[in-house]
C-alpha cells in the first residue's frame, strides 16, 4: 500500500520508520524543505511544495496513493488545508497526527492568545527581555517593537522583516531544562513568547520559565481539520491497516454467466 507522509516532524519520522519496515507498504515522506539540512525519515522522500491543491491531487493519482498521513506541524494551517482538499479530490483516504498540545500545571504564568499580533500586543505590560520562539512568518509582527529586546533561536540564519533590538542564536533542539534554564538566566529574559505546539522536544523551555517564575504568551493552535484525527503514532499505524486491510479486500463472487462459469 502507498502511504505519502506530509511533514518533517517527530511524529512524521517514527511514522516512516515503523512503515519502512512493515510488510506491504511503501512509504513516502514529503518535507517542505524550510530547513537546510533537514532530518531525514526513512523510506523514499521528496522535498518541496506540491504547487497548491491542483498539484498535490495530480501527484496521488500519479503515485497510485492509497492513504495520506498529515503530520505536518500544528502550525502548518495551509498545508492541511491543502491536503484535506486534494486527499478529497483525489478519493483518497486522509488521516491528521496532531500530538495533544501543551496543558497548564500549577506555577505556569501563561497568557494564551489567538496569533502573533495579539501576542506582540500583549508583551509591553509583561517584561523587556523577551525570547521569542515563534514560526519565520510570525517574527514580523514583532518588527515593529523598538522598546523591547528579543532573543530569537532558530535552526537556519532568519530574514527581516526582525525587531531592530535583537539578538539570534542558531541552534537545533531538543533542549533540556536545565540548559533552557541556563539560556533564559544567562541572557536576563523576563517573558517568552511561543506556540502551543505540543511535544516534549521543545516544552523545556515551559519548564524553565515555570521554575525561574516568567510569564510566557502561548499562541493558540488553529482550528482542527474537517478530517480524522489521532495523536499517536501507533493510532496512525492502526489506521492504515484498517486501510490496508479495505484495499486488499477482493470483489465479492460475479454472478453466473450462461454457461453456468463464474
Amino acid at each position: 500500500m502507498n502511504v505519502l507522509v506530509l511533514g518533517g516532524t517527530g511524529e512524521a519520522r517514527r511514522l516512516a520508520a515503523v512503515l519502512h519496515g512493515r510488510p506491504g507498504f511503501a512509504v513516502t515522506s514529503s518535507l517542505a524543505g524550510r530547513v537546510a539540512v533537514p532530518a531525514l525519515p526513512d523510506g523514499d522522500v521528496r522535498i518541496g511544495g506540491f504547487g497548491g491543491v491542483d498539484g498535490l491531487r495530480t501527484w496521488l493519482r500519479g503515485r497510485r496513493t492509497d492513504a495520506v498521513v498529515d503530520a505536518t506541524h500544528p502550525f502548518a494551517a495551509q498545508m492541511t488545508a491543502h491536503a484535506v482538499a486534494a486527499s478529497a479530490a483525489a478519493g483518497v483516504p486522509l488521516l491528521v497526527l496532531r500530538r495533544p498540545g501543551w496543558r497548564e500545571s500549577p506555577g505556569d504564568r501563561w497568557h494564551r492568545v489567538p496569533d502573533a499580533p495579539a501576542a506582540a500586543a500583549l508583551l509591553p505590560g509583561l517584561g523587556e527581555r523577551v525570547f521569542l520562539t515563534l514560526g519565520r512568518g510570525d517574527l514580523s509582527a514583532f518588527a515593529g517593537l523598538t522598546d523591547l529586546w528579543f532573543l530569537l533561536r532558530a535552526i537556519d540564519p532568519l530574514r527581516a522583516p526582525l525587531p531592530p533590538r535583537r539578538h539570534v542564536v542558531l541552534a537545533r533542539g531538543p533542549f533540556t531544562a536545565d540548559a533552557e534554564r541556563g539560556f533564559l538566566r544567562e541572557h536576563r529574559i523576563d517573558v517568552v513568547v511561543t506556540r502551543d505546539s505540543g511535544g516534549e522536544m521543545t516544552a523545556a523551555k515551559l519548564v524553565a520559565a515555570r521554575e525561574l517564575g516568567l510569564p510566557v504568551v502561548l499562541l493558540d493552535r488553529p482550528p482542527a481539520p474537517p478530517a480524522p484525527v489521532v495523536a499517536t503514532v501507533p493510532e496512525a499505524v492502526a489506521w492504515l491497516e484498517g486501510v490496508q486491510a479495505r484495499v486488499r479486500t477482493p470483489p465479492g463472487p460475479r454472478a453466473a454467466g450462461p454457461g453456468g462459469g463464474t
